[in-house]
């Protein structure tokens, strides 16, 4: 089966080019499923932290088996890379590149992939995906472009002060829908900017989330603040969306 190229995975690397970052460019990778034809249209997901998902979280190989053998319906992935150094400062609200890096997102990276790749241009066939400060931010785009966003899987979602302050500031998210999980063993997380309980970060997220109108799925169960943890959750998380019988219609 493996040798018939309907089954081959195919992954693309590009640099997306940016007026906003200072660096001119992101680079990017992006999963194409088995079968893909460009005159049919696909739901996508887009990745923070792309390098990691693909490598660490092995989305694509887990989108392969999902497709191949569980019969979903096709799909493509856009990883976005980020630089660790400045991972902080573009994903958090009060970071310094954090315009930068989401106007870039809702304003460069979603136009150029809809102009290069056979993707579906609205909201509902849209899935941001992000793991700790990548699901933060996942949220924190969703709440700045509610025209653009409207579902989100947060693994481990670092919900600091300063986003929960941008989604007390909106009236109502009852277009939006996430999917949120923590582990039992993140109570004392040590991070760049102190020690957390990211169970209780999400237990309150959840909570205000649900107060303006937003229709979440929260779990928690026995994990750490770790891939190793994240990664074996995927095929559920994706399941909520993408599945046969999803969670969110």
């Amino acid at each position: 089966m493996s040798d018939n190229p309907i089954f081959k995975r195919t992954i693309h690397k590009h640099e997306v080019p940016s007026q906003f970052l200072p660096e001119g460019s992101r680079s990017i990778r992006v999963y194409l499923p088995p079968g893909f034809q460009q005159w049919i249209s696909y739901p996508v997901i887009y990745c923070q932290d792309g390098e990691d998902f693909f490598n660490f979280g092995r989305i694509a190989t887990h989108s392969q088996k999902l497709i191949l053998e569980q019969g979903w319906d096709s799909f493509i992935i856009v990883g976005v890379d980020v630089d660790k150094k400045l991972r902080t400062s573009e994903y958090t609200p009060d970071g310094d590149r954090y315009s930068l890096y989401t106007r870039f997102f809702a304003e460069e990276l979603i136009p150029w992939t809809e102009s290069h790749y056979p993707v579906r241009d609205v909201p509902d066939q849209r899935l941001l995906i992000g793991d700790s400060l990548g699901g933060a931010v996942s949220v924190s785009l969703a709440v700045a472009y509610p025209t653009l966003f409207s579902r989100v899987v947060s693994l481990s979602g670092a919900f600091y002060d300063v986003y929960t302050a941008q989604i007390e500031q909106v009236s109502s998210l009852e277009y939006l829908k996430v999917w949120m999980l923590v582990g039992l063993q993140e109570n004392e997380f040590a991070t760049d900017r102190g020690t957390f309980d990211f169970v209780e970060l999400n237990r309150n997220c959840k909570q205000l989330l649900d107060s303006k109108g937003a229709k979440s799925f929260y779990v928690e169960k026995d994990g750490e603040h770790k891939w190793g943890f994240w990664q074996n959750e995927l095929p559920e998380a994706l399941a909520a969306f993408l599945g046969p019988t999803p969670l969110f219609e």
